[in-house]
């Protein structure tokens, strides 16, 4: 994935990335589903509207969207964050709380260092 931009807002710091092809909704749940057990207190968003998931596996049989998002405490960087998916589409929306030095600014090249792993694993997800 590449880092498209970085900015402050509020607490947060929100970013943009663009995935290496556009992704369809199957795509989009199914890496919901692969990052679902890394979060704590996890919600699920179609649409901005918060989906009930009894169980992960709940996830693959979300009707389609226009957007998925996935919001919570990370269980790898240790920060809340959220993401947003966008179907057919293929940019990802990824916004993270400024409550690390790690996630202090919005500085491009720290940010990329400090997120870019992660993100690259996640797009992989979406192709297993």
């Amino acid at each position: 994935m590449l880092l498209v931009g970085v900015k402050e807002s509020g607490g947060w710091l929100m970013s943009r990335w663009n995935l290496t092809y556009r992704v369809g909704w199957e795509h989009i749940c199914k890496v919901v589903h692969s990052v679902y057990e890394f979060y704590s207190q996890p919600e699920v968003l179609t649409d901005n509207r918060l989906a009930v998931i009894d169980k992960k596996e709940d996830i693959l049989k979300l009707d389609e969207r226009g957007s998925m998002t996935i919001r919570g405490m990370s269980s790898i960087i240790k920060v809340p964050i959220m993401i947003t998916f966008h179907n057919q589409a293929n940019t990802v929306d990824v916004n993270v709380a400024k409550a690390t030095s790690e996630f202090s600014e919005a500085d491009y090249q720290r940010f990329n260092v400090s997120l870019c792993q992660n993100m690259n694993s996640i797009e992989l997800a979406m192709y297993r």
